[in-house]
């Protein structure tokens, strides 16, 4: 009864006896599903009363979302983002908000237009990528911006979700995510008026963490591609990517959707999203679906000859095919955007990798030919990519309980510096440009091999390998091989530098002159490899 607390029971413990015995000598009809694929209980009997979880707009759907909440907005740049869901917060105008999101959309789509709109007061993200107006306010001092690791800020919200105030991951350790000084808020003037506080370090099996503390939000908005009526989700492709944790830790969770079918239409097995963290759904009216970086397979060359490359194309091709020689057959490997993702155009014969993107894809395939570019299929960089046999799907979590796990071998990335110990600096030039983490940090983390590609010396030609990183670091002491346009070095930590390979045509002492620090060179020296 009501009044003695008793709800649809779910379990025969929370039963009365003689309910208990009742339920014992019923005769339960059992159907099939839709899919005919797993049994069905007859709703008359199992079915419980749910008010309804469909509501008739976007515009319903938000309508009390309030200036100066806390919103956990699912999506990849623009991949599964809840457009609609977005458009009609941009109308209703609440502001001084609180974001928490991986990015920040496009300065004209996704949250970009909130943060045109000045209703963003902090935004908690892991990049800030070409989106210029985020730039823009943040270095500006127009808008707070607390920049977490990509994997870190996955499992702050999956943690915010199970319950668990905070926990212990190595990412971060040594860089100004754990000792704290990362400028949120800039003054007008560009000094600093809100900077990061330090967090707690502790020391398990001989290496440090650092505790991070979960997040959780008053509404959470993200997109799914299917649900019942019921709230159950089903994502599609890598659109699941942050939609799938931040469903979970949302007081208020809403899920626009392409697609609302009756309960018992969609097979259990297929659920992403149990329906008991969803508490609204609404069909998507339209969908634009914009895809930021359309990247398609043009097939063979209409044998025209090829166009004469200039010198920098030349350096980067070398870059890229020696890269390629650190490929092992049989690797897990997460490549970073650009010449690191190209190197995978020139695997060696006999070589066959399986290729992780962080924003939930195993198994990468090649770019898809025009009439197969789907915006629910990319890669980390934000392009366009197809899937092969045997790739897996999942969403961002755990893309990065693979990475911190140390399940993946090899991480080939960019830098902006490099220590003669192996520090890495990528990622941001204090007041000038802001990129963001991204999932560099957790990278670089977990202890598999780390291979840095980059031209040697920058535009002007200032060193870029250095005794000391003057940039804020990625990672201390990370990196265990570099490939610069000009040579290949080992880092033997605690030691000098190694010069391993040079480039065709060029001397030890030209590499010597292009670099900030000493090094040894190697008895063993050779000419640069190229794939």
């Amino acid at each position: 009864s009501p009044e003695a607390g008793y709800r649809t029971p779910v379990c025969s413990a929370a039963l009365p006896i003689g309910i208990m015995f009742s339920l014992r000598q019923l005769s339960v009809r059992v159907g099939r599903s839709p899919l005919g694929r797993y049994p069905l209980a007859a709703p008359s009997i199992f079915g419980r009363g749910f008010a309804s979880k469909i509501v008739s707009s976007a515009d319903e759907a938000v309508k009390d979302i309030d200036s100066g909440s806390t919103l956990l907005v699912g999506g990849f740049g623009l991949c599964g983002i809840p457009e609609n869901l977005i458009s009609a917060l941009r109308k209703k105008e609440a502001g001084a908000l609180t974001v928490v999101s991986n990015n920040c959309g496009v300065d004209d789509f996704g949250l970009g237009v909130l943060l045109n709109n000045r209703q963003i007061k902090r935004m908690i993200s892991s990049y800030v990528g070409e989106n210029k107006e985020f730039e823009r306010q943040y270095l500006q001092g127009e808008l707070e911006v607390e920049l977490t690791p990509q994997g870190t800020l996955a499992e702050r919200i999956r943690a915010g979700g199970a319950g668990i105030p905070a926990f212990y991951v190595a990412t971060g350790v040594g860089t100004w995510f754990a000792d704290g000084g990362f400028t949120i808020k800039y003054n007008a003037d560009g000094s600093a008026a809100i900077n990061s506080e330090p967090r707690e370090v502790r020391t398990f099996s001989s290496r440090d963490y650092v505790m991070e503390q979960a997040i959780t939000g008053d509404f959470a908005l993200v997109k799914a591609w299917k649900a019942d009526t019921k709230g159950n989700l089903m994502f599609r492709g890598t659109a699941n990517n942050f939609n799938a944790p931040m469903a979970k830790a949302g007081r208020v969770t809403i899920a626009e959707v392409e697609e609302i079918v009756e309960a018992g239409e969609m097979d259990p097995s297929e659920v992403h999203v149990p329906g008991i963290y969803v508490q609204r759904v609404v069909k998507a009216h339209s969908l634009e679906k914009r895809i930021e970086r359309r990247t398609v397979d043009s097939g063979s060359s209409s044998g025209e000859p090829s166009k004469p490359k200039n010198e920098a194309a030349v350096r980067r091709e070398r870059i890229i095919r020696r890269a390629a020689l650190e490929f092992q057959d049989g690797m897990y490997c997460n490549l970073g955007i650009g010449i690191p993702t190209m190197a995978s155009n020139h695997m060696p014969p006999g070589i066959h990798i399986e290729l992780q993107s962080e924003n939930g894809l195993l198994g990468m395939g090649p770019y898809p030919k025009e009439d197969q570019v789907d915006a629910d299929f990319i890669n980390a960089g934000k392009e366009t990519v197809t899937t092969i046999p045997g790739s897996a799907l999942f969403s961002s979590d755990e893309s990065f309980a693979m990475i911190r796990g140390g399940h993946v071998d090899l991480t080939i990335l960019g830098a902006l510096q490099v220590s003669r110990t192996g520090d890495l600096a990528n990622w941001v030039i204090p007041g000038k440009m802001v990129k963001g983490p991204g999932g560099a940090i957790d990278l670089t983390s977990s202890g598999s091999r780390v291979v840095v590609t980059m031209e040697h010396v920058a535009k002007g030609g200032a060193h870029k390998i250095l005794e000391d990183c003057t940039l804020p670091l990625t990672r201390p002491q990370c990196v265990d091989r570099i490939i610069t346009d000009m040579a290949v070095f080992d880092v033997h930590k605690g030691k000098k530098l190694e010069l391993v390979e040079v480039a065709s045509g060029l001397t030890v002492d030209e590499v010597k002159a292009a670099t900030g620090c000493a090094f040894d060179v190697s008895p063993n020296l050779k000419e640069m490899g190229q794939a």
